[in-house]
This record gives C-alpha cells, sequence and structure tokens, in this order.
C-alpha cells in the first residue's frame, strides 16, 4: 500500500512534459498571429498593387482613343451647344459618360449623342492594368469621361473636348493565408485615379 502511494504521489508531481502540453495550447493562438501578420502585410502590398494599376490604366485611358468613340465625332460647334467655332467647351457640356466591360451608357446629360462603346480601347486599359496586377479583370474596370472646362468647339486638329477621364478598379477580393480559419476571401476598397484627357489618338501609350 505505501509502495503505490509513494508511486502515485511520484507520479502526480512528475512535471516531466508540462512544457510540450502548455506549447500544444499555445501553438493555435501563435499560428493565427503569425498568418495575421503575414496577411496584414499581403493586404497593404495587394492595396499597392491595385493602386498603381489603376494609375496606370487611367494614364493609358487620358492618351489613347476614348472607349466612348462617340466623343471623337461629336461636334460641338453647334446651335445645341449654344457654341461657335473656336469657344472653349464648357465644364457643364459634358455630364457623366460610365463605360464598363459591356457598354457605354449616359449617367448624367448631356452626353454625346452616340454613346457607342469601342472594345479595343477598353481591352488595352485591363490589359495595362494587368501588367501591375494580374488578378484584375475586366468586369472590375469602369471608365467614366465627364466635362472639364477643357477643349475647343470645331477644332480641326481631332477629338474636340477634352474630358476629365476617371478609371475605378472595384469589387477587388484578397485571399488571405488565413483564409481555412476566416472561410472566406477578404474585400479590397475601391479604387479610382482621375486625368484630363491629352490627345485621345491612338493606341499606344508610349
Amino acid at each position: 500500500m505505501n509502495r503505490a502511494r509513494a508511486f502515485a504521489h511520484a507520479f502526480l508531481r512528475d512535471c516531466r512534459g508540462a512544457s510540450a502540453a502548455e506549447f500544444v495550447l499555445v501553438l493555435p493562438v501563435l499560428a493565427l498571429l503569425i498568418f495575421a501578420t503575414i496577411d496584414a502585410g499581403w493586404y497593404a502590398w495587394q492595396i499597392n498593387l491595385a493602386e498603381k494599376a489603376t494609375q496606370a490604366g487611367a494614364r493609358m485611358a487620358v492618351v489613347t482613343d476614348p472607349v466612348a468613340s462617340g466623343l471623337t465625332t461629336e461636334d460641338y460647334n453647334t446651335a445645341t451647344y449654344g457654341l461657335t467655332q473656336g469657344d472653349t467647351i464648357p465644364a457643364s457640356a459634358l455630364g457623366l459618360l460610365t463605360c464598363t466591360s459591356s457598354s457605354c451608357t449616359c449617367t448624367t446629360a448631356p452626353c454625346p449623342s452616340s454613346l457607342t462603346r469601342s472594345s479595343a480601347p477598353f481591352d488595352k486599359i485591363v490589359a495595362r492594368m494587368q501588367a501591375y496586377d494580374p488578378a484584375v479583370k475586366a468586369a472590375n474596370v469602369v471608365v467614366e469621361y465627364r466635362g472639364s472646362g477643357l477643349g475647343f468647339a470645331g477644332d480641326p486638329s481631332g477629338m474636340q473636348i477634352a474630358p476629365t477621364v476617371t478609371v475605378r478598379l472595384q469589387n477587388m477580393q484578397m485571399n488571405a493565408l488565413s483564409s481555412f480559419v476566416w472561410k472566406a476571401a477578404i474585400n479590397l476598397p475601391d479604387f479610382a485615379y482621375s486625368l484630363t484627357m491629352e490627345d485621345g489618338s491612338g493606341s499606344n501609350s508610349n
């Protein structure tokens, strides 16, 4: 009996393996902390990529043919706009024209008489953005045109109006390393960058 009691007492006081047991308890929290730290850096990197892609897309959009091809042929030297040859085109002459991967629509009037969408310029904008962020899809990109107060009615050298062009990148997501815990992708914020149209002609930004 004394021997059994001694064995039980020794067993209860034996601390060998305690560190391993404590480590097993702490390991999940430690792993989650490590993954969260990595994901925070990855999130910041993805935001940086998306911002640079949006800026590059806007730059491409202002030096090449407009997606809304009607802007190229719109004549502002008409009674409709109350302008004559050489007049500065006011910002109010163009409302908001929104172009997506499928169409161009007049979001806010007035807009050009033709709302024809040209797919080639849109595809080039998307391709330029993908060079910075391969995760960008055509469905994530929106190109907007609005009046800027620049351009001259009846300009014989080409596109008369020089609108403000805004490229938007939206509905982007990031697959986090810790997604096996959260069971969901992390949504990125929407991005937008605006520049004034430069020549509005051509297919190359170089």
